[in-house]
Parts: C-alpha cells; structure tokens; sequence
C-alpha cells in the first residue's frame, strides 16, 4: 500500500470543499454533519494498491445480440477475425394465398448499417457510417442454411433459451457442423464494400429513400420453387412451420489478400428484410394490360429483452487467426500487461483491497479492512458508524502500452461487478447522453488526434467506493473489457462464456462482444522503466486538520 498526501493552496481547497459537498450524495448526510463546523480541513490523496490480471476467454454467447458482426477484421496487435453469421427468417403473412399464374419478378435483400445523416444538398442525404472497420473489400457467400436452431435448450427440458456460441457450439459438447449451414447458394459477392449513399428507389413517380444499407437482389428461381410454389401448402401457414421448413441463411465473409471490413449490421431495423416482388396477369375487366402486382416479405429476428422468452435466432460465429498468443493471467500475483480484446477474446479482472497489512494499533488487518479503517468508523460487526474522511472522487486509471499498440485502440472500455454481472452504480449516476463519459472517460489520445496512439483511460469509481463504505457492500471482483457502445449495457443482459474456469468471469458485456477491437494496458505488477504507469487505485478525500 502506498500513502500519498498532497498539501493544495487554501483558495483551491475552499474551491474543493464548495465542489464535493455540492456534489456529495444524500448518504454522505452524516459526514456534512460531523465536518461542517471545521474550518480547517486537508485535501489529500491515497494510492491503493490493487490486483490485475487478463482473463483469456472460452468460446462466448452470440445469440440474442442487439445488433450482429459481419466481415473481416486485421487487428495489428492480436490478428485476424473473421465474422458470420446465420439467421431465421419469419414471414409478415402467415397462410398467403397466391394468385395464380404468378411470376416472382425480383428478391430483394436489405439490412441497414448503422449510420447518421449528415445534411441534404440537391435533395440527396448524405451519410456517416457508423460501426465501420476497416476499408478494404471482402468476398461474401449467401446459403440456406439446413441446420434447425432450436430456440429452447433440451438439456434444461426446454425450460430454458438455448444458447449459441461464438465458435458454433450449443454446449461444450455440440456443435453445429459448417456442412449444414452451407446448403443451396443463394449469392456470391466479389469485391464487395459497404457504401455511405442514400438509396433511392424509383417507382414511376413514387420515390423511395433509404439509409446506406446492405442490399441486393438474388436469384428468382430458388426463391421461386421454395415460396411461391408452396401457396397454401401448410409450410408457409404458421412460423413454427416455416421456420422448420425454411432454417434460414447462412452469411459467410472472407478476407481478399488478408484485408477486409468488419461491419455492423441493423438486423432490427424495420426495413431489414427479403421481398419478393412478383405479378399476375391483369384483371379480366382491365384495359390497360398492367399486370397486378404484390409482395410477399420475409423479416429477420429482432432483438428481444426477454432472454427467458426467446423467438427467432441470429447468431454470429466468430473465428480467429491470432499471431499473439494471448497470456493466462496471474490471479494471485497480477500482470504486467493486461490485454483486452472484443468477441472471443480477453478481459481484465481486478481486484480491490486484497491482502492483509500490518497496523500499529490495530495488529493484522485485511487490506478492505484497513480501507475502511481509513476512512469510516465502524462498530463490532463492520457497520457503519461514523465518517472519518469524505471521498471526493476515485479513480482507476489504465495507461496504453504503446510499444504495442497501433492506434486501433477502441475508444471506451466497460468496467462492471463479475460477481452479479451489472454494470458499477456511477454508471447509473453518470448521464446516457454524455455516453457515460464521467464515469467510463473517453481514451485519451496523442494530441487529441483520431487516428493517434492511446495514452490512456480514466475510470471513475466514486460511487461504487462510497458504497463499500458506507453500505457494508461486497468487495467483488471488478472485470474490463472493450466496448463498441457503452450505453447499450443499460437495459441487456451480458452473454455466458462457454466453460468458464475457476478464476475465469463467466459473463461478458455484450457492447465487447459486439467489438473487434484491442488493445494492452498496463497492469498492476510492474517492476522497473514503467512502474510509473503502474495501475493504483486513487483516492481524493477530505478530513478535518485536528
């Protein structure tokens, strides 16, 4: 442990004091009390040390994700990853009665990416993608897919959703063959790359404008013999029998020249979905000739809150070619480095107060208890009684190991409770609409440049250390990961890891599952050159000056 006070200039600490007691929350009540008729007080800092270390993770869920990865990504740190996926389809009328003489005219696939508008110029919208890496072109295959995803796990007495993994497992013991997803090809992409325009369809003087998406036609005929052909026919009359009828489609992404781009697609979009546009002759009374025409759409799976009332499967299978070896960490000791890394990849855990130390008065204490030592005062059993110290704010900060890293460094990780797999309190104190940037700070960069190397991320604990304090909370193992969007965390559940070893966490934020990127942070056991960059847990409080 390593005990730091800083002595600051009178005018600064009122400037302090007026701050932390404006900001201080309704528990702290009985410290104002015990305080405010001081008028001498010191503002200090405590460093405490903590215990950190990479969790290399097993194979992780990916099915029931609020949006899916698709392509190909090249890490410069860790590797290659590569991103499918397969997916239901459930169709808008149930029972269609097609009229007859029918011609299918064209099927159209459409999946919107994420994207923002930037402006209208010549009554054009133009667009910025969002969740877009990389830059180069991929190679792509469209398959029915023949295997059946089941959406209620067997081994439980389909009690309980079954879960899809990463690698393609069901379980540790099953997995679901490549053999069967590649059934008929349905399209073959060459060279393909998402584009920023606006779509705009054209329908004699109907205009149509869609966001950037990915979208094209395919081929009539298969499309054809499988619904068409099947009006009235009891495959096409209810969702259960569609879906065992039609097991869905398979999506397949390959590198071209080990390059590509990993993309996140809109699945929930409410213009995600297959149409068939087909026609009929014209009517027997009609005079124009025009034949009627129709559609008949087919929608992807949604995302649904409910994970304990699963509908429609999209699972996403991630595979991949890493050139580092991603260390087993060291739970008793800490590491150096921690790596971090999105989908199967790695995570940090850290541990607070761990260790006993020696105090004068007190004989041999826990290191939690001599935290709270400093800072409250307790009764027999470890209850609140008294405030010593206010805490002002606490932090963990991660320095960037830039001997290692690229400027591909995501630019928000997601600290959250192993233990009960939520996110810490300052995460609900902090405001969404800041992208909780108080509490998980945005990653510091060289000169505040986009594309420039990472210094570091600042962490913010406050809340969660008053809660150890004042509320008799359990000291739980904290976990780091990488995030595409930390606000998604708010309202979802986090995904299992497949076989999750003893010091191992056994859930994962979905907003770092749903990320390809890394980076290597320093960790807690440094000896040497960079001890300076050494991770503390950093305490500002204030305390009278008896």
């Amino acid at each position: 442990m390593k005990n730091k006070k800083i002595a600051l200039k009178n005018l600064f600490i009122l400037a302090v004091l007026m701050t932390a007691f404006i900001a201080c929350d309704k528990d702290f009540v009985s410290l104002d009390s015990d305080i405010s008729g001081l008028n001498n007080f010191d503002v200090a800092d405590l460093k405490y040390d903590v215990i950190a270390y990479t969790n290399k993770l097993e194979p992780v869920q990916t099915n029931n994700l609020p949006s899916n990865l698709f392509g190909f990504y090249k890490d410069l740190v860790y590797g290659n990853s590569t991103a499918s996926l397969v997916t239901q389809l459930s169709p808008v009328t149930a029972d269609p009665q097609f009229p007859k003489k029918i011609r299918l005219d064209s099927v159209v696939l459409t999946i919107p990416y994420f994207s923002k508008s930037t402006g209208v110029e010549n009554d054009v919208t133009s667009y910025k993608l969002d969740s877009i890496y990389g830059n180069g072109p991929i190679n792509f295959k469209l398959y029915e897919n023949n295997y059946f995803l089941r959406s209620f796990d067997p081994n439980a007495g389909f009690n309980q959703p079954q879960k899809y993994y990463s690698n393609r497992s069901m379980s540790a013991s099953s997995q679901i063959p490549l053999t069967s997803l590649q059934g008929t090809l349905l399209k073959d992409s060459i060279n393909f790359k998402p584009s920023n325009k606006e779509i705009i369809l054209k329908k004699g003087e109907e205009i149509t404008r869609l966001a950037p998406s990915l979208r094209f036609k395919m081929d009539t005929t298969f499309w054809s013999n499988k619904i068409l052909l099947k009006g009235g026919d009891p495959v096409l009359s209810n969702e259960n029998n569609f879906q065992n009828y039609f097991r869905g489609i398979y999506f397949e992404a390959e590198a071209i020249n080990n390059d590509g781009t990993m993309m996140m697609l809109n699945f929930g979009s409410t213009n995600a979905n297959i149409t068939l546009h087909y026609s009929s002759p014209p009517a027997e009374t009609a005079t124009d000739g025009v034949r009627i025409t129709g559609t008949y759409r087919l929608n992807f799976p949604s995302y649904n809150p409910n994970p304990t009332s699963p509908t429609s499967n999209i699972i996403n299978f991630l595979d991949n070619d890493f050139f580092l070896n991603i260390p087993n960490g060291n739970p008793i000791a800490g590491d150096e480095k921690l790596y971090l890394k999105g989908g199967q990849g790695a995570m940090a855990v850290i541990k607070l107060f761990e260790g006993t130390d020696m105090d004068a008065n007190e004989g041999t204490m826990t290191a939690f208890e001599t935290f709270k030592n400093d800072f409250v005062q307790t009764d027999a059993s470890g209850k609140f009684v008294k405030a010593k110290r206010l805490v002002n704010e606490a932090n963990l900060i991660f320095y960037v190991d830039q001997s290692l890293t690229q400027g591909q460094e995501p630019d928000r990780v997601f600290i959250y409770d192993t233990k009960n797999n939520i996110p810490l309190v300052d995460y609900y104190f902090d405001s969404a609409e800041i992208s909780r940037s108080n509490h998980l700070g945005v990653l510091q960069r060289v000169n505040d440049e986009a594309n420039s190397q990472g210094v570091k991320y600042k962490i913010k604990i406050t809340e969660h250390i008053k809660n150890l304090l004042l509320k008799d909370s359990s000291n739980v193992s904290l976990g780091l990961a990488v995030s595409t969007n930390v606000n998604v965390e708010d309202a979802i559940s986090q995904g299992s890891v497949l076989t999750p070893t003893n010091n191992s966490t056994k859930k994962l934020p979905v907003s770092s599952i749903l990320s390809p990127k890394g980076t290597v942070l320093y960790g807690s056991n440094i000896i040497g050159a960079n001890e300076n960059k050494k991770l503390y847990l950093e305490i500002f409080y204030t305390e009278p000056n008896n």
